[in-house]
């Protein structure tokens, strides 16, 4: 299975959030955490990503 990481711009295209709504969803365990690439950069399993996506969409047709 091939491990896809998007970095935050890839992110960011995905969810349709900004950068300190992401990492503030992460601070308080509401999305995924990232994953350290480097030294001063970081990215995000796009399988994670697509998942809390499908668990967003899945709570909005609960609700309905």
């Amino acid at each position: 299975m091939n491990k896809i990481i998007k970095r935050l711009n890839g992110v960011k295209s995905m969810v349709g959030l900004s950068r300190s709504t992401i990492y503030a969803l992460m601070k308080s365990g509401q999305f995924p955490k990232s994953i350290p690439l480097g030294e001063r950069s970081v990215g995000w399993l796009e399988s994670d990503i697509s998942a809390w996506i499908d668990s967003k969409v899945a709570a909005s047709k609960a609700v309905a």
